[in-house]
């Protein structure tokens, strides 16, 4: 059994799928001289690397996700969720998917000047744009960086609809752009809360807020206006899947007006790293979830189709698809699907957008406005 990082999600650093060689830590004995809690090495520290992008929306086309356009001010997340499925795109850069994730980060401070001229461009067409598609906007490093804050003021700028993903109570600091926004109907938030129990998020998504913390944040996002949505994501069997109807109760309570949720999900690297953090956090009932997901997805661990990837099949899949429905119907709750808590009202207002009078963010070349 491998020994777990303090505040670190992921157990390893295995290598990405892409890297030539693979490497597997041995116990050699000597456990209290090597690892960093033995002190024998230092705390592994965040580390954030500038990128300077030349466009920043992307685009995708998939037809279980209700937005096609998102942006993502970070890649990485230090908030260390073991099951981010967001955790695979680490591989791209030559870096391992587990502990690389959470601690070596990629920031994009010039998102807001670039995202000006996205939207500036005469053939823009506005539709709702997604922030907290990949990697959370609101993780630790946006308290000093406040990229996803000057993005933002861009969109508030443009009369731009937004929807935004996250975990973090983070958000409340800007309710002086998203509270405003939200009368002119340019903005919903999507709170993931995973489970109510403190010690199973504590290891699950080690430097996230709290469960009661996140409540907080819907409670607050809605007393300012805010529409909010709880994303009960992701369900794991045994381990989360029967709090289900308690978390949906819990975030209506606090001021959700809609809910989604989304079976967990185990691409590529995933699967291991999750098996792992099974072995070293709940060894008892290792074998019993990993059956029980197969279960949830016709005998195998990941079904990566369009309209099951993100709800499962088989028997144990359409109960948890119940038990949402009806849970939702009970509380008077909106049930959404796939990410973000979209569905198909996400689409929000655009007929406001227009150009604004300045320049918020000029950058080299840029010629002035007439009008």
């Amino acid at each position: 059994m491998k020994k777990p990082l303090k505040g670190r999600g992921a157990v390893s650093n295995r290598a990405g799928r892409f890297e030539p060689e693979t490497r597997e830590d041995i116990d050699d004995g000597w456990d209290g001289d090597g690892d960093r809690d033995g002190g024998g090495l230092p705390p592994l520290r965040t580390e954030v690397t500038i990128e300077t992008p030349r466009t920043i929306i992307a685009r995708n086309t998939s037809p279980d996700i209700p937005f096609d356009r998102s942006l993502n001010p970070y890649k990485g997340c230090e908030h260390g969720c073991v099951y981010c499925f967001a955790r695979p795109t680490h591989a791209y850069m030559g870096l391992s998917p587990g502990l690389d994730f959470e601690s070596r980060l990629f920031a994009k401070p010039g998102a807001a000047a670039l995202l000006e001229r996205e939207l500036s461009k005469p053939g823009y067409r506005p539709r709702t744009l997604h922030l907290g598609s990949n990697t959370d906007p609101y993780q630790p490093v946006e308290k000093t960086m406040r990229i996803t804050r000057d993005v933002l003021k861009v969109l508030d700028a443009f009369n731009h609809p937004v929807a935004i993903t996250t975990k973090s109570a983070l958000v409340c600091r800007d309710l002086d752009i998203l509270g405003p926004m939200a009368k002119r109907g340019l903005v919903s938030v999507a709170v993931s809360v995973t489970t109510l129990d403190r010690g199973l998020a504590r290891k699950l998504e080690p430097r996230a807020p709290t469960p009661g913390r996140r409540l907080d944040t819907i409670r607050a996002l809605s007393g300012a206006g805010v529409r909010v949505a709880v994303m009960a994501a992701p369900m794991i069997p045994v381990l989360n899947d029967a709090e289900l109807e308690t978390i949906l109760e819990a975030a209506r309570d606090s001021g959700a007006v809609a809910a989604g949720y989304i079976l967990l999900r185990l691409p590529l690297e995933i699967k291991d790293l999750f098996a792992e953090w099974l072995d070293t956090h709940a060894p008892d009932a290792a074998a019993h979830v990993m059956s029980q997901m197969r279960d949830a997805r016709s005998g195998v661990l990941y079904e990566q189709d369009f309209g099951t990837r993100m709800t499962g099949s088989g028997e144990r899949a359409k109960l948890l698809s119940k038990r949402f429905d009806l849970a939702c119907r009970k509380l008077g709750l909106k049930p959404v699907r796939g990410l973000s808590g979209g569905g198909a009202d996400y689409q929000m207002d655009a007929s406001q957008f227009c150009l604004p009078s300045r320049t918020l963010y000029p950058m080299a070349g840029d010629q002035l406005r007439l009008f």
